[in-house]
């Protein structure tokens, strides 16, 4: 029989799976890397050791990534797989700009936070989980824009809204129910809607031109993480 947090996971991806069959290839994979990539390094945090070195060992991947969107990015070798797969118009500059953020977020959270912290948990949560179905679910219903950015639509809000809080409480019960974090439910629960919800309207802001998503989004809910759940754990 499976463990509750791996029925949860299991779920959790067949979820997403299910989200994206109505999207066209280039933008069902790109948002399947967004998602998945992110959540599973997240996942596999409590296979490390618990050496203090643990984390630099895990950033290992995600920094091998980083470099590999570098010199991609500045076309000094050409990975079409990889252009295609994570960019939207296949400009090889692209990999500069949203992946490049998206990829040293990983390594920052796995770095600096690691899993006896929830803010590294819930910011990853956000990015990936949040911000990643907003997309999908903005792109299939997102007929009704917010009206001070038309690029953005309320269906992508509140999705995001209601993923980023889901995919949140279930990797922290996931860490819980494995020891790292302990906390009461009751406490932590609103304390988690809220982050879920001032993330939500930082990414419906008209921004994203100055600011990458995948830069305010998780920056915001470390922020809002440090300073509603750093007395729980």
């Amino acid at each position: 029989m499976l463990e509750p947090p791996l029925v949860f996971l299991v779920a959790l991806m067949l979820l997403f799976l299910l989200l994206m069959i109505s999207l066209e290839k280039t933008s069902l994979t790109r948002k399947l890397v967004h998602i998945l990539s992110g959540l599973l390094f997240l996942v596999s945090w409590p296979i490390f050791s618990n050496s203090p070195d643990a984390r630099y060992f895990a950033a290992f991947v995600p920094l091998v990534n980083f470099l590999r969107l570098l010199v991609n990015g500045f076309s000094l070798v050409s990975d079409q797989g990889l252009i295609k797969s994570v960019t939207r118009q296949g400009d090889p500059k692209e990999l500069l700009r949203g992946p490049l953020y998206y990829v040293g977020i990983l390594i920052l959270c796995a770095v600096v936070f690691w899993r006896n912290s929830p803010i590294g948990v819930v910011s990853l949560a956000m990015m990936c989980g949040g911000d990643g179905v907003a997309d999908i679910i903005g792109r299939r219903y997102g007929s009704m824009k917010i009206p001070y950015n038309q690029s953005k639509s309320w269906a992508g809000s509140i999705a995001m809204l209601i993923f980023g809080f889901l995919v949140s409480i279930g990797m922290l019960y996931y860490y819980s129910f494995l020891g790292h974090v302990q906390f009461d439910w009751g406490d932590i629960v609103p304390k988690v809607a809220f982050i879920a919800f001032v993330a939500t309207v930082v990414e419906s802001l008209p921004i994203t031109e100055v600011v990458d998503d995948n830069i305010s989004v998780p920056l915001v809910t470390m922020a809002m993480a440090f300073f509603t759940l750093g007395n729980n754990f």
